[in-house]
């Protein structure tokens, strides 16, 4: 086996809401095996902290639900290292709220946030990798709860976006395939961030449940996501796409 096929020297890689949490993660991830990192988000201060922390990485305040940023995240990336090989749509945001209470604004947001941002961004970086000739990888974050409903955590929009982007992916990669671009999903299950602190690791009940539904009986590890993350942004992947991976200690298998 050649390990070099998850080196990703000489590459360079999107990656939004990286400010904090799993976005930050997979930045570092991505620059340990050397790979050039954009980092966006909307928090300046967070951004400039963490891109301090890499090798060669670049910050670039990028607000998604706002028209035009994301063409402006594209160009500055490409001005400023000239290609795109990997991007990750990581950014995220969610609005709790059984759903006869869920107000259309804020459906709406979550949809513009969680899944027309990513098809935006995607479809510019994508042209971005077929016009160098070179292709490329899309890394699409989605959630378990875009392959099951749950429930119990209630939030249609989010939902419903992160299903959307479920099927995007399977569908882009089905456009862009002989073009040199494949687009994969991950499918998290548990793990602690800003999103879900508040949500699943507030209190002691809401923990037990977790673990009483999730067959391994525990939260996914930060470090749990880096293999996935390597291997669909890498060559070790080459052969794959349009696949939705879950990481969720067994949540979606019962």
């Amino acid at each position: 086996m050649n390990n070099g096929i998850f080196d990703l020297t000489g590459r360079v890689a999107i990656v939004t809401g990286a400010s904090s949490g799993l976005g930050a993660r997979f930045a570092s991830v991505f620059d340990a095996a050397g790979a050039r990192v954009v980092l966006a988000a909307r928090r300046v201060d967070r951004l400039v902290e963490q891109a301090a922390k890499l090798n060669d990485a670049l910050a670039v305040s990028c607000d998604l639900s706002q028209p035009g940023q994301v063409t402006t995240l594209v160009e500055t990336t490409l001005d400023h290292f000239g290609q795109i090989d990997i991007l990750v749509n990581n950014a995220g945001v969610d609005h709790t709220a059984p759903a006869l209470d869920e107000s259309l604004d804020d459906f709406r947001h979550e949809l513009e946030v969680n899944l027309i941002a990513p098809f935006e961004l995607s479809r510019l970086v994508a042209r971005a990798m077929i016009d160098s000739e070179q292709g490329g990888s899309i890394i699409n974050i989605a959630s378990v709860l875009g392959l099951v409903g749950v429930g119990q955590i209630p939030d249609a929009g989010y939902a419903a976006s992160k299903g959307g982007l479920v099927n995007m992916t399977r569908e882009l990669a089905a456009q862009w395939a002989r073009k040199g671009v494949r687009v994969n999903a991950i499918a998290p299950g548990w793990f602690r961030s800003e999103m879900t602190t508040d949500r699943m690791f507030g209190d002691e009940r809401s923990i037990k449940w977790m673990r009483q539904r999730t067959p391994m009986g525990r939260a996914g590890d930060e470090h749990e996501l880096d293999g996935v993350l390597l291997f669909l942004a890498s060559a070790a992947s080459s052969y794959i796409t349009g696949t939705v991976i879950p990481v969720d200690g067994g949540w979606t298998a019962i």
